[in-house]
């Protein structure tokens, strides 16, 4: 043998010794999850695990005693003998149905701990989802992890303590079977050892091969999902009824499957073929301990009985020990996948360090100081040098083309993002220095891509202040404000209607309804001084839109308020009027001056107006 194939096998022993250990790495805290699931299912499946451990050698024991008193008995012709070999008899059922309830009762404590320790990580992934910032959900990486995390986690927890307890359920029966078998011969157990040592390594290897899979699939069975929402929800059925999209999501989705499929058909065609041969093994190990155990019992050196344990106690001590190595190897694998979920849950997220409640100059109102944000992954930035002050009562109509980054004004202003640099004060208090909760008590916000939560209608409007989400008055002023109010009355549970068509009984509305539900919730904050309109009416109609704008005027007299719109007959009321270009603001100024002005705006303003003639 050559010295390269000799540090290649010395390779493949160390790195096989090394996944033996790491199987261990996230045992403890995999038992610490399911102690705190459940402590009486936790201490339930170790009592029986350690049964079930014991059992099967006691078992093979006694069948050797009944065997060799039959023969006693036959021999003798004694009464004494036969009340004996029945007594064995007996005792042996009694622990086969001790046995069968031990396994019986591992399979329930594992259903019943499944359940309950799949909806504990699902939590654990859910609460953590909450600590993340918007940017996490925007990073395909990131959103990756997450996914990985939320496919298998949930399952893996148990199945790495149920591996760790059936290592000990094994470890206890092989040290059993060894026992007895050492009293045949020590070689019948290191061929027991050695028989089963191969396919474990290949086992292990192929557990490695499948999970880096798994780790490179994430984006496209992200794609899968997505396409199969496209095909199947029907918020999005007319569209792809319309275009005729249908055969080719499907056909996507085809796609992406076959190419899946065929790296899975042949990993397992290659773990299969090699389990098979390496299986052989054990086979032949087997049948040569067989062969010995007979000749021993020819020549008479051991009793039928001692033949008869012998051959049980190896064929399932072969039996134990391979599926002793098994569980390292599905260990090992758990392992790798807890490792996904370790690697999101203990991901460092920074969390808002302001703590004030108040501003430094009350009554100061909002201010941009050279406010600069660029998106990651993104070379150009999508605000540049803003600088804006709106006194309390003001009302701030932003415009601008699609993309010149009024939206991210806004998620700026609500601290979904930080500013790259300047920064944004309100009563004279960095936003940052702001507590989290005190800052969005204090804004209420309408996005252009709002929600339509599957919800009532009472709590689709209560949403906008959850400490108060089913508070019917809230419901009913904050509707009338909204001037969602009118429809709901006509509506066959008024408040308590079921909204959209996922759940029974639920009812859709127009678009125009359904922005009137978004502009009521933005009234549910009583204390909010902040009113962010983010193209709150652009499913209504312009008879509609100027109702709602003389309205909002009149209610939120004392409230600071941004409105963005497209429209120009509503940003005409505002009190100033600031025009976004390319993340530039670029103008700024009363409707008036910026008419007087006669740059983007007037301009625009003209093209608009022309339009209704």
């Amino acid at each position: 043998m050559t010295s390269q194939n000799k540090r290649n096998i010395a390779s493949v022993i160390r790195q096989s010794l090394r996944s033996v250990f790491a199987v261990f790495q996230y045992s403890g805290r995999a038992v610490g999850l399911v102690w705190d699931t459940s402590r009486t299912l936790t201490v339930v499946l170790a009592i029986l695990t350690i049964l079930a451990g014991l059992l099967p050698a006691a078992i093979a024991y006694i069948g050797k005693l009944i065997v060799d008193s039959v023969v006693l008995a036959s021999q003798s012709g004694l009464a004494s003998d036969r009340h004996r070999a029945f007594l064995y008899l007996g005792l042996e059922a009694i622990i086969v149905a001790i046995l069968a309830g031990s396994q019986r009762g591992l399979t329930i404590s594992q259903s019943l701990l499944r359940v309950l320790l799949g909806q504990k990580v699902n939590v654990l992934i859910l609460e953590k989802a909450l600590t993340l910032d918007l940017a996490h959900f925007e990073d395909s990486e990131f959103y990756d992890k997450m996914s990985r995390a939320r496919r298998e986690a949930s399952s893996r927890p148990l199945s790495l303590v149920s591996g760790t307890f059936k290592l000990v359920q094994d470890t206890i029966s092989l040290i059993t079977y060894g026992g007895l078998l050492l009293q045949f011969s020590g070689w019948v157990v290191v061929v027991l050892i050695l028989a089963a040592v191969p396919a474990f390594i290949a086992e292990t290897k192929f557990a490695g091969v499948a999970f880096r899979l798994f780790r490179w699939r994430a984006p496209e069975t992200r794609e899968q999902t997505y396409l199969e929402t496209l095909i199947a929800r029907e918020d999005f059925a007319k569209e792809v009824q319309l275009y005729q999209l249908g055969p080719m999501l499907l056909q996507r989705y085809r796609n992406i499957f076959n190419r899946l499929y065929a790296e899975d058909r042949d990993l397992t065609l290659k773990r299969g073929v090699w389990g098979y041969l390496l299986g052989l093994l054990s086979t032949a190990a087997f049948y040569v301990a067989y062969l010995w155990i007979i000749t021993e019992a020819i020549a008479g050196r051991i009793s039928l009985g001692d033949m008869t344990m012998y051959l049980v106690v190896f064929r399932q001590g072969q039996t134990t020990f391979a599926s002793f190595l098994s569980s390292i190897g599905g260990m090992y694998e758990d392992n790798l996948y807890l490792s996904n979920l370790y690697e999101f849950l203990e991901q460092d997220i920074p969390q808002p360090q302001g703590k004030r409640t108040q501003g430094l100059i009350p009554g100061d109102g909002l201010r941009f100081e050279n406010v600069s944000f660029t998106y990651a992954g993104s070379l150009e930035p999508a605000l540049k040098n803003v600088s804006l002050h709106l006194k309390p009562g003001q009302k701030l109509a932003i415009v601008g083309a699609n993309g010149s980054g009024k939206t991210t004004l806004i998620k700026l202003l609500t601290r979904l993002y930080t500013p790259s640099s300047g920064r944004i004060l309100l009563d004279g208090l960095d936003l940052q220095d702001w507590d989290m909760d005190a800052l969005h008590k204090r804004i209420g916000v309408i996005f252009q891509n709002f929600v339509r939560y599957q919800f009532t209608v009472g709590e689709n409007v209560g949403v906008g202040d959850v400490q108060h989400l089913d508070d019917a008055a809230r419901w009913n002023a904050a509707a009338e404000k909204g001037m969602a109010l009118p429809f709901v009355e006509k509506m066959p549970d008024k408040f308590h209607t079921q909204l959209g068509r996922w759940f029974k009984d639920g009812q859709e509305l127009s678009g125009g309804e359904w922005q009137k539900i978004a502009l009521s919730r933005a009234f549910m904050r009583t204390k909010a001084d902040i009113l962010v309109l983010d193209e709150p009416t652009a499913a209504m109609d312009a008879e509609a839109e100027v109702q709602i704008f003389d309205r909002f005027r009149s209610l939120a007299k004392h409230q600071m308020a941004i409105l963005i719109s497209h429209r120009f007959s509503t940003v005409r009321m505002a009190d100033a009027i600031a025009v976004l270009a390319d993340g530039e603001l670029i103008e700024q100024g009363t409707h008036q001056e910026l008419l007087a002005a006669n740059g983007r705006y007037a301009r625009l303003f003209s093209l608009q107006a022309a339009g209704y003639h």
